[in-house]
């Protein structure tokens, strides 16, 4: 395995997070929202970097592990550990791709009002006392992606689950226009799996060099 890892061209780290952009400029031309759970959110966005990680901060700590048949797997397994805790302490979330928050504010208001009669906001919060957590809106209008968040030192996990499932719901049904951005997701998005493909095509096409010692005897043959 280890020599698998070593041989992976510079070019070919480019590949998953190239799939990545792909997939959510393919979100952001739909013409519905997406939305997605944040622990999902979290795991899709670390393993688009997996391939970056692999040839910058694990390639340079390798030599120190030596050459131990467990030094990549046990690398790769921290990594995904650090994943994992990142989005473990992060606060529940839901990321809706596609969508502002002037067109999820009514859809948050609809569901609020309909878990808890006693809903109230304040700016871009909203309160859900009788369900026992807050969620705030917290959105970026360039990409067209919010995220709302849970909130508060109380937290009911079942009132979260029913209020994402019907967040969920309700977005699928709602009718939105392209991002303009998407195009350009997408087509940076193929540019790095093209680079990944070109490279991996040049390491597999390129014949291996001789070995330094067969070199030298060609170029100095011995006289008698």
């Amino acid at each position: 395995m280890n020599a698998l890892f070593d041989a992976v061209p510079l070019g070919a780290a480019f590949l998953p997070l190239g799939v990545y952009l792909v997939v959510l400029g393919w979100v952001h031309l739909r013409r519905r929202p997406l939305a997605i759970p944040g622990v999902w959110d979290g795991i899709l966005l670390g393993t688009s970097l997996l391939g970056l990680v692999i040839v910058g901060p694990i390639a340079l700590v390798r030599p120190v592990a030596g050459s131990s048949a467990w030094s990549w797997p046990i690398m790769l397994l921290v990594f995904a550990l650090v994943v994992t805790l990142c989005v473990l302490v992060a606060r529940p979330r839901l990321v809706v791709y596609n969508i502002s928050i002037e067109q999820i504010r009514p859809i948050v208001a609809e569901v609020a009002g309909g878990l808890d009669s006693r809903a109230r906001w304040a700016g871009e919060t909203v309160a859900l006392p009788s369900r026992g957590f807050q969620v705030h809106l917290d959105g970026d209008g360039i990409l067209r992606t919010v995220s709302l968040i849970g909130i508060g030192r109380r937290s009911s996990h079942e009132g979260w689950s029913e209020f994402s499932r019907r967040i969920r719901q309700a977005t699928r049904r709602l009718p939105v226009g392209s991002s303009p951005w998407g195009g350009v997701v997408v087509g940076i998005g193929v540019l790095l799996v093209a680079v990944a493909a070109w490279s991996v095509a040049a390491t597999l096409l390129t014949p291996p060099r001789p070995p330094a010692s067969f070199e030298g005897r060609a170029q100095f043959p011995r006289s008698e």
